[in-house]
């Protein structure tokens, strides 16, 4: 684990401009920099060393120095892959993870991808053919940016390449409708004119002084669908689980693990301690003040079961101060979820480098209530239009609508207001419902912004992959989210977060050969009626205790609009009562001051949407108007102080 960076171009002041760049990436490699500079290409790396800890130092080479690489992440498969080069001659001068790339681009070329197994982000300098060949692993674990300016960067987080480029940014309209409208920006936009994200499973050619070519490598495959009766599929989902599980624990420092007390790190703890024999593993949990949402009591039950060396620390989750830090992390707004994610892992990083995360298991096994969700709605939607619009709408618009997200008037509300979409439309309207659809959007977005973007279409990113899936509704609604969701939303916080920390998260329900046997289970394997994650539920009965399995989901980091209203208010008016998205004649102020007055009159609940709009609004006070996460800071918390007095 660690940062990467890169500038493919002839400038002579090249190798003190990476220079800065990788010195805004030391979070993710605190242990170590490396720097290859040639006419040509100036490569950098920063370690977080995890594997050939005395020498694993990067950028690493081939054995005549023709070919230079710099990796993040880890290739899980190393040692096979290794076997199998020594036996084909091929010489290593290392003992790092990464190194079999090298060997494998010598015997491969290109088709190198389809022997890896793991999370990456790579360049590989040919030095002889003055090519460069960049990809991103198979389901987008590990970030990839790069800039077309003069000549090519890439970088591993965008901050570094606006280290390098020190112009005045710009906004990227686009992206911002898509955070609005779904909460994501999706590959290859990001919220910066002009910098693009690599998108998962594809690999990047760049012959120098040419523009780059980018072409897929790995698609998520959904049929044939897999054969076999139920304890059949169990046993080879238990098989498969194994082996990525060996996989990950690949190591040359200690591994811990996250644990919440829900059923995919239960399961992942419970499969290592007894499959695998893994004695006291180092667990790890947040306690919580509010005891709806508090995990560390189910969370120590599971640890006392399987004689985990568990750690706990109870937090009080606060806004205002932490805030700077993540849109900081993430160089993009951020989300509830990132603010538990950077509380826990601030916590693990003062015991281990290297954590198990659950990443991955609600969208490859259907863990989501918008999934059944969305089937109910298709058997709903055969009731009259007329009596859905007419009658059943107005009654359930009696049934107040402030309030927690999840409440019965929401969820029929979000019912009836899918039955009126079908198909791929539908599933985009589940997503954006409690966030901005695309009229509450238009109504948001100032007069100049209308006129200059008429046809921001943000759901078009989860339209288009679910519309490209040949399966069933469940499968379309899951591949959408493997392609889309799940890597620009949970996997982007954690490895942002994470690495804010110079903690190295591994997720083993994203191995990609574990993904595409889920994806071939029948669908009634995934949902079955109201039960979500069938077979992962099956598998996880073989481990924990029916209190484990029954014990619904809590989803703290989506109540915090809701926990901590008295700290948001404080945040309306100091962040959007005086936003400079409105003053940049970006977002209209009439808009945005009437969603303020609705929610705090509880006359409409607009939590979630007023949330987003702070984070942008955050994000383009410190990006586009360059004022320093300190100093901002200060602000919300002095603003905060100063509102409590007054009260």
């Amino acid at each position: 684990m660690c940062g990467i960076a890169g500038i493919i171009n002839t400038d002579p002041q090249r190798e003190q401009a990476l220079k800065r760049m990788l010195g805004a990436l030391e979070h993710r490699g605190p242990d170590g920099e490396g720097i290859y500079h040639d006419q040509q290409a100036t490569l950098g790396h920063r370690r977080l060393s995890i594997i050939d800890l005395a020498g694993g130092q990067q950028p690493l080479y081939n054995a005549d120095r023709s070919l230079v690489l710099v990796c993040n992440g880890e290739i899980y498969n190393y040692r096979e892959l290794r076997q199998r080069l020594e036996q084909d001659g091929h010489r290593f001068l290392t003992n790092s993870d990464c190194e079999v790339i090298l060997g494998l681009y010598e015997r491969h070329g290109e088709q190198l991808l389809e022997h890896l197994r793991g999370m990456f982000a790579f360049a590989l300098w040919d030095v002889k053919r003055q090519r460069l060949l960049a990809a991103r692993d198979h389901l987008g674990q590990k970030p990839f940016f790069y800039s077309l300016g003069q000549g090519f960067a890439f970088a591993s987080e965008i901050k570094a390449l606006r280290a390098l480029d020190r112009g005045q940014p710009r906004m990227n309209l686009a992206a911002l409708d898509q955070y609005l409208g779904l909460r994501l920006i999706d590959a290859p936009l990001t919220m910066f004119e002009g910098i693009h994200k690599l998108p998962p499973g594809h690999v990047l050619s760049l012959q120098a002084g040419q523009s780059p070519q980018i072409r897929r490598y790995w698609q998520l495959q959904q049929n044939p669908k897999l054969a076999g009766n139920e304890e059949q599929l169990l046993d080879e989902l238990q098989a498969k689980l194994q082996e990525t599980l060996r996989l990950h624990m690949e190591s040359d420092v200690p591994v811990g693990a996250f644990l919440s007390g829900g059923m995919d790190s239960s399961l992942l703890v419970a499969m290592l301690s007894r499959d695998l024999k893994v004695k006291q593993l180092p667990t790890f949990t947040m306690g919580l003040s509010y005891q709806r949402f508090d995990e560390a009591p189910a969370a120590r039950a599971i640890a006392k079961l399987f004689g985990t060396d568990h750690h706990e620390e109870r937090v009080q989750p606060e806004i205002a101060t932490h805030l700077p830090d993540l849109v900081w992390a993430l160089d993009e707004p951020s989300d509830p979820l990132s603010l538990c994610t950077w509380l826990l892992a601030r916590f693990t990083r003062q015991h281990v480098k290297v954590v198990i995360g659950g990443d991955g298991g609600d969208e490859l096994f259907g863990g989501y209530d918008r999934y059944y969700g969305n089937l109910y709605a298709a058997q709903y939607s055969r009731l009259p239009e007329g009596l859905r619009r007419k009658l059943l709408a107005p009654a359930m618009a009696m049934i107040p609508e402030s309030g927690w997200y999840k409440s019965l008037g929401h969820q029929l509300r979000w019912l009836n207001h899918l039955s009126f979409h079908s198909g791929s439309a539908r599933y985009a309207a589940s997503l954006n419902y409690f966030y901005f659809d695309a009229e509450r959007r238009r109504k948001l977005y100032s007069n100049e912004v209308q006129e200059r973007w008429p046809n921001l279409d943000a759901e078009a990113a989860i339209r288009t992959p679910y519309e490209q899936s040949q399966g069933g509704e469940l499968d379309r609604m899951l591949y959408a989210d493997s392609l889309v969701r799940l890597p620009n939303h949970p996997v982007m916080i954690t490895d942002r977060i994470c690495m804010a920390h110079g903690l190295e998260a591994r997720s083993p329900f994203m191995d990609h050969e574990l993904a595409n046997f889920a994806a071939r289970l029948p669908a009634s394997m995934k949902v079955r009626g109201g039960t979500l994650r069938y077979i992962q539920r099956k598998l996880a009965a073989r481990y924990l205790p029916a209190e484990v399995l029954d014990r619904p989901k809590q989803g703290f980091s989506s109540a915090l609009p809701y926990l901590l209203q008295a700290e948001y208010t404080r945040l309306y008016q100091s962040c959007l009562r005086q936003s400079q998205l409105v003053q940049d004649r970006v977002l209209d102020r009439q808009a945005i001051a009437g969603l303020v007055d609705q929610h705090l009159a509880k006359r409409a609940d607009h939590g979630n949407r007023l949330w987003l709009l702070i984070n942008a609004e955050i994000w383009y006070r410190m990006a586009i108007l360059d004022q320093s996460k300190e100093d901002l800071r200060r602000e919300l918390v002095a603003d905060e102080r100063g509102t409590r007095r007054a009260s």
